[in-house]
């Protein structure tokens, strides 16, 4: 009896979808007149990010990234047998987004559709259900989304979070191969503790005010705008320096690799001075590591493929080539793996 070989899931074809609008330095200085925002770009290192228009919800951010994704890798829609889409921005609270998706991307009844309700590490943790439902023989075609209009969740009275996020669509496809495992090395985390350093204090079931004190738009001097997103940028600093090099390290450990052996470093775009101080603090070599954040700002779930894709295209980054993908945020929550391309 002939044993068939394994399947191991790869990551076959990305593509993202950037809204047209685009908000510049400029623009915020004229709507936040006095606001130093040259102070803040030099520490965020982002001047400019794409805005969703009006009407433009995050189903049609990740419809138009999916129509890409098949336009650009002439895949047939039928062809597709699940759908993932990560985002914390969903059109409503019911149903899932994914249902949206299915029917303004064109894709058949036949697709399995999902949410994942995760921030900075969505990605990640997506890449890992996708690959699940490959290696286990439950689907052969996943397309797996990124979507966020990040700028609707932020109170407009807020410049300092106006000028750090942008809105951002991915669509990538993870298919199966006999040609040995893609995936490596892959890990985990959560710390509930970081729930109040980072939130949406609005919109929900519950008030975020129960669980973060004093981050309620009326206590920062806000006019209350839907969703109010409160972010303490210091706390959030410091889980990513206590939490990213050990995560990085663990991973690497599990792949057999050391950092020598990555060709590539993509983390979760959070911020300039972010990204360089965990660079500094892990060793890693600037030439290995990627930094994409200037004319997207920080688009959450979407960063890590959008940085991955624009490495891909300066040729950084080729076929063959292992790249360690790192998310962190929101959650808090982190995950890493490294993918050879």
């Amino acid at each position: 009896m002939t044993v068939p070989a394994p399947v191991h899931a790869r990551l076959a074809a990305l593509s993202s979808y950037l809204p047209e609008a685009v908000l510049t330095d400029d623009d915020l200085v004229a709507q936040h007149p006095g606001w130093d925002v040259a102070r803040a770009a030099a520490s965020t290192g982002v001047h400019a990010r794409h805005v969703a228009a009006p009407g433009e919800w995050t189903s049609h951010l990740a419809a138009a990234a999916v129509r890409r994704l098949l336009a650009e890798h002439d895949l047939d829609p039928a062809s597709v047998d699940a759908l993932i889409v990560c985002t914390q921005s969903p059109d409503l609270v019911l149903p899932a987004t994914a249902c949206l998706v299915q029917e303004r991307a064109g894709l058949g009844s036949h697709v399995a559709a999902l949410d994942v309700s995760l921030g900075c590490s969505g990605w990640v943790y997506g890449l890992a259900l996708a690959r699940g439902l490959v290696e286990t023989g439950q689907a052969e075609r996943v397309v797996l989304v990124t979507a966020d209009a990040l700028t609707r969740l932020v109170n407009p009275g807020d410049p300092q979070l106006r000028v750090l996020f942008g809105d951002a669509a991915t669509a990538a496809l993870v298919t199966g191969g006999a040609d040995g495992p893609r995936f490596l090395g892959a890990t985990f985390g959560t710390d509930g503790r970081g729930v109040r350093h980072l939130l949406a204090v609005n919109g929900g079931l519950a008030p975020g005010e129960e669980r973060a004190p004093g981050s309620s738009p009326e206590a920062r001097g806000l006019t209350p705008s839907g969703r109010d997103v409160h972010m303490d940028g210091p706390e959030v600093f410091a889980f990513t320096l206590r939490t990213v090099p050990g995560a990085l390290a663990t991973c690497l450990r599990r792949a057999g690799l050391t950092v020598d052996d990555v060709d590539l470093f993509v983390f979760h775009q959070a911020n300039e001075v972010m990204l360089e101080s965990l660079r500094r603090r892990i060793g890693l070599p600037r030439e290995k590591f990627v930094v994409d954040l200037a004319t997207t700002g920080n688009t959450a779930s979407s960063s890590v493929p959008l940085a991955l894709q624009a490495a891909v295209r300066a040729g950084r980054a080729g076929p063959g080539d292992r790249v360690a993908l790192v998310g962190f945020g929101i959650g808090y929550s982190w995950a890493a793996v490294v993918v050879r391309l």
